[in-house]
């Protein structure tokens, strides 16, 4: 192990790094348009079912068939690897969102509406806090998705740690394998941690520990 940081510790860290830029970028441009769209297609239910289905359909495109699709348009590179992963970061985050929204409690809204709220004030301070768990999940399961599908990138020359394995099984030398193996499924999982963190901080109280009181 130690010998592996002597040799390959820089490019480790730059490997990781990269890989976390090409996911976060991804999932954040996912959040951008699926949380808006979510909550406006929650207005519209047919539509709902249009967009969800399209982005299951999306879904189903296998991660190196869609990333392959990219060179023809966009080249090689992280752009096209975030454009193929912002494409794979929507249906989670879409789907829950609308989820979320159509789980508010009526009786809520109704009584937000009688206290004089506008539409706006009922959606911010109302149905978007009570839907958050639901959106927040959504958006936990994308970017552990994101941060493993992230790998693969390094085929259409966008780094990260996916060069550690692929390097590892052309050359057959398992320490590259390991060495790019360990750091995604710590990267996973220490972003699934985080996430779910901030989802027990912007969690309303009511909503905590299946609604019982603190």
């Amino acid at each position: 192990m130690m010998s592996f940081l002597n040799e390959y510790g820089s490019d480790l860290l730059l490997k990781t790094w990269e890989q976390l830029y090409i996911s976060l970028i991804a999932l954040s441009l996912g959040i951008i348009v699926a949380v808006p769209l979510g909550i406006t297609l929650n207005r519209f239910p047919r539509t709902a079912k249009v967009m969800i289905s399209i982005s299951s359909m999306l879904q189903t495109v296998p991660s190196l068939a869609l990333l392959a699709l990219m060179i023809p348009i966009f080249g090689i590179g992280k752009f096209p690897a975030i454009v193929a992963l912002f494409i794979y970061s929507l249906l989670p985050i879409l789907r829950n969102t609308c989820i979320g929204m159509e789980g508010v409690d009526p009786s809520l809204i109704d009584s937000a509406k009688g206290m004089g709220m506008t539409r706006w004030q009922v959606m911010l301070q109302v149905s978007l806090p009570q839907a958050l768990p639901v959106i927040m999940a959504g958006i936990r399961l994308s970017a552990v998705y994101l941060i493993a599908w992230a790998t693969l990138a390094s085929y259409i020359g966008a780094g990260g740690l996916g060069d550690f394995i692929f390097n590892g099984l052309n050359l057959y030398q398992p320490e590259l394998i390991i060495g790019g193996t360990i750091p995604v499924s710590l990267l996973a999982l220490l972003t699934d941690f985080l996430l779910g963190r901030l989802e027990q901080k912007l969690t309303p109280v009511n909503l905590r520990d299946g609604g019982e009181d603190e």
